[in-house]
This record gives structure tokens, sequence and C-alpha cells, in this order.
């Protein structure tokens, strides 16, 4: 019942402006940091693309995810299950990238930065064709 409810106000923020501060370009202004220079993980991770991250969210983030030219293209969010399992509610999530096109929600057994299992649930701000500018 948590997962949907997180599930349900994720798909609400499609219709949140974007914040004020101004992330559309990589790389984004403090507090945000590149995730490669925080844990050992390549610049640009193929399906993702390069991330940036306030490090005072973690684990949950959000993480901006740029293509191969700085421009947004999603925002992910890394909610550990443990904590979904526990009943922790993810409130007031931001979109700092503005309009949302679609969302992903998967799996992931946990990797340099959140070692946890987690969810990645992720905010397109482009279209699904558009997706590929980050597939390599």
């Amino acid at each position: 019942m948590k997962v949907l409810r997180l599930l349900a106000a994720l798909a609400a923020l499609s219709a949140t402006p974007a914040l004020a501060q101004a992330v559309d370009t990589a790389p984004p202004a403090a507090p945000y940091a590149k995730v490669s220079d925080l844990v050992a993980r390549p610049d640009f991770l193929p399906g993702m693309g390069q991330l940036y991250v306030d490090p005072a969210t973690l684990p949950a983030g959000p993480f901006l995810a740029y293509d191969h030219d700085g421009r947004l293209v999603a925002t992910i969010y890394m909610v550990p299950i443990a904590a979904l399992a526990a009943g922790t509610a993810f409130d007031n999530l931001a979109t700092p990238g503005g309009a949302v096109d679609h969302v992903d929600v998967y799996y992931n057994a946990g990797h340099p930065g959140v070692e946890e299992p987690h969810v990645h649930v992720v905010l397109w701000h482009v279209p699904v064709a558009d997706e590929a500018r980050v597939a390599q």
C-alpha cells in the first residue's frame, strides 16, 4: 500500500512546475555534486546518464540525470526498500527538472553510493524516444 501511495504521489508530480533553481543543463549549481566525484562510479552510466545529487538528500535523492550534451533528461529517486517496508513516507518529492513526461519504476539490488536494495523511480523529462540519449 505504501508503494502505491508513493507511486501515486510521484505521478502527481508531473503537474509540478520547475523549481526556481535552473537545472536544465549540466552542471547544476550547488548544492548538487557530480555523483562520480562522491563515490566510485563512472561519469556516465548507460541508461541513466551523468548524475548529480545534493549529498544531504542521500540515499533517496533527487538525482539529476543528464545526457552526453549536458541536457537534463530525468530526475531519479533511489528509495530504499527497507524504508518503505518500515512505513517511511517520502512526501513532497521535488521534480527540479519540471514537467514529467512519463515514469519508470524498477528494482536495484544496490550499488556504490546506495548500497542497500532500493527502487529506482525515474521521472523522465523527455519523451520515450529521447531516452536513447542516455542509452550509451
